[in-house]
């Protein structure tokens, strides 16, 4: 299928249909089955984009099992991130044209051959970085920057403990983290997981199936900054872990969020514990991080101090296989799905 070439939403007359991975009800990752949509007409602060590639994310699983809707007005199509090519753009455009490959940070709808997206959580591609790769960058960047070095990070030299390592918002902390001059360290299951993230930046890579990630990160000197997606009985132990004055960030619980704590090491430590989820977050707001990522953190691609981190691509057909590798944590970085358009 050729692209569509509109300008405008009033000139994008085509309701030609598209491959989509719609969810059949909530469950396991076999509710996942190819279906089929109209293409969507982008809004007039929107583009449409012709996507190459899509990235498969923690969130997506959680949307799977029915315990994260899409905001209001979003597709509730899986895929919160893609690459590919500009083929329609908003009456109210400017910045973007008809045939540019980008990236994109959506609020859904990246499991498809099309989506709209709006115009300001568009990227251009880092310098030296495939299209496919790429869509690998916009859903761990944009959550990574904004919770750890937005607005002010911390000084170079600071002490960051990264929990999962080997997985996409890991290796993104990771390589941010390092490419900033923070002393990484990080948690992992394997002894390849660990070589792959020292090679990543991790200065000290935790094996926490045979090793106390407390008693180490301690013995360094504790941590300024603590990135968690476990939950569970992490809270308590990254309280010990975090040395005085120190931040503690949760994106995650996949341990659960239920938990009783001592919250007296908080008050005595003088501890920031925070968290959030990026696609509830403002439209401007997350402007505001598209634009730091790209005059801040694409420098770094550009001399290679942090790379893409694809594991695998599957087809978008096997969607359903790729959340099967993520949920039994096979893998180390990215996941993508293809959808056979080449750009």
């Amino acid at each position: 299928m050729s692209p569509t070439t509109s300008k405008t939403t009033s000139k994008t007359t085509s309701r030609a249909s598209m491959n989509v991975i719609e969810m059949q009800k909530a469950g396991t990752p076999d509710v996942l089955i190819t279906g089929s949509r109209e293409i969507p007409v982008p809004a007039d602060d929107e583009v449409l984009i012709k996507v190459v590639a899509a990235g498969v994310n923690g969130p997506d699983l959680v949307q799977r099992r029915g315990h994260y809707p899409p905001p209001k007005g979003a597709s509730d199509l899986l895929g919160l991130e893609v690459s590919g090519i500009i083929t329609a753009t908003g009456k109210a455009v400017s910045q973007w044209q008809i045939g540019e490959a980008v990236i994109a940070l959506t609020n859904g709808g990246g499991y498809a051959e099309y989506v709209s997206v709006k115009a300001d959580h568009v990227l251009s591609i880092p310098k030296g970085v495939s299209l496919i790769d790429a869509a690998g960058i916009p859903e761990t960047f944009f959550t990574v920057w904004s919770n750890v070095f937005h607005p002010t990070p911390r000084p170079s030299g600071s002490r960051f403990l990264v929990h999962g390592g080997a997985g996409g918002i890991g290796s993104t902390a990771i390589q941010l983290g390092a490419a900033m001059g923070y002393e990484v360290l990080t948690t992992v299951a394997h002894a390849d997981e660990a070589e792959w993230c020292k090679k990543l930046g991790a200065s000290q890579a935790i094996n926490y199936k045979d090793e106390d990630f407390v008693a180490m990160t301690r013995e360094a000197g504790g941590a300024d900054l603590i990135l968690d997606i476990i939950g569970g009985d992490y809270i308590a132990r990254n309280i010990k872990a975090a040395r005085a004055d120190g931040r503690i960030i949760q994106l995650a619980f996949n341990h659960g969020s239920k938990v009783e704590i001592d919250l007296m090491p908080v008050m005595l430590k003088r501890l920031t514990f925070t968290g959030s989820t990026l696609r509830s977050r403002p439209d401007a707001f997350k402007a505001l991080i598209a634009s730091e990522l790209e005059a801040k953190v694409w420098p770094f691609f550009a001399d290679k101090s942090i790379t893409t981190t694809t594991h695998v691509t599957m087809p978008l057909a096997e969607a359903a296989n790729a959340h099967h590798m993520m949920e039994a944590a096979s893998h180390k970085g990215k996941i993508l799905l293809l959808t056979g358009y080449e750009g």
